[in-house]
């Protein structure tokens, strides 16, 4: 009688979780962002957020959690309950090169659940106005007259920025003032406010301030001009041609999650860049939607296994030390 009452409890408890994954969703959904509000990578997610909830028909709310390179907001994802209602938006830095920056963090992101790629993001190297040079040649050549006192502002320690920072650095040899913060949007802020004189901004955050003309573009870290800021020289055009860097940003839930579950996110988030409207959004923001082959969540997982086994090599490259 045991046995039977203890299969049976198996049973039930096993069915359980289909259907609670077919009901789902039945509240809001929690999407956090790892950075501060401002940045590439949380503008990207509240596009995405925005269809997201109007498919899903919940609200899915973003929710900034920043600092420690992303790796705070990423360890609060990744041991939230495997339920679908608690999302992470992460980046190249916070979701492939943290393993490498960071001696200990609370999750692998190979290890966690993902569900697609929002976008690529270029990278762009910018100043505030009003520094004294027009071209990056003359940038170089200001920063190796004055060695350590040129500002340069990053999203902090293993951030996307920070790691398109030290490339350049490595490549061009410049040697910076380093200043993290804790997130894209406050150097962002800093740099319009003329309060710091240099940093690697993505797309989505560089483009309209480009466009208003309250920074000024030096190179966009790719083999071509970008036609939302056709201004701003390719790397090869601004005399650094190695400095070719993108970025990225995905969506991802914490390992465990129901395979039902991952299917309506991923067909919530693939519904997104499917709208003419939103693919529009985000490339007016100077950003690539990510194509179908690039969407879905196993080509998310091959995409991550790949970018931190590179990040590896790039980082002791750059002799960047793990902190």
């Amino acid at each position: 009688m045991k046995r039977l009452f203890a299969a049976a409890a198996a049973l039930l408890l096993g069915c359980a979780v289909p259907a609670r994954a077919q009901d789902f969703p039945n509240r809001q959904i929690s999407m956090i962002v790892v950075f501060a509000p401002g940045g590439a990578t949380d503008v990207l997610a509240r596009i995405a957020a925005e269809h997201m909830s109007r498919t899903l028909g919940r609200s899915v709310v973003v929710e900034n959690v920043s600092g420690a390179g992303g790796t705070i907001g990423g360890a609060r994802g990744a041991q939230a309950a495997p339920d679908g209602y608690t999302l992470t938006v992460g980046s190249l830095g916070s979701h492939s090169a943290a393993p490498s920056i960071y001696r200990s963090i609370a999750y692998d992101p190979r290890e966690l659940q993902p569900i697609g790629l929002i976008a690529g993001t270029p990278l762009y190297f910018v100043v505030r106005n009003g520094f004294p040079a027009q071209t990056m040649q003359e940038f170089l050549a200001h920063v190796r007259a004055n060695p350590g006192r040129v500002s340069n502002g990053h999203a902090g320690i293993g951030s996307t920025n920070h790691l398109a920072c030290a490339l350049f650095a490595h490549l061009t040899g410049a040697q910076f003032n380093n200043i993290p913060y804790r997130g894209e949007g406050p150097a962002v802020n800093d740099i319009v406010a003329q309060q710091v004189d240099s940093a690697c901004v993505l797309a989505p955050a560089a483009v309209p301030q480009i466009q208003a003309g309250t920074m000024r573009g030096l190179l966009t870290a790719a083999a071509t001009r970008n036609p939302n800021a056709p201004n701003v020289p390719s790397a090869a055009e601004a005399g650094v041609p190695d400095y070719i860097f993108q970025g990225w940003n995905a969506v991802f839930a914490p390992r465990g999650t129901p395979a039902p579950v991952v299917a309506k996110l991923d067909g919530a988030l693939r519904a997104a860049l499917a709208d003419p409207a939103i693919r529009q959004r985000i490339e007016a923001l100077g950003s690539i939607p990510a194509a179908p082959d690039q969407q879905g969540p196993e080509a998310l997982a091959r995409l991550v296994r790949s970018e931190v086994d590179r990040w590896s090599t790039v980082v002791r490259a750059a002799g960047i030390e793990p902190q």
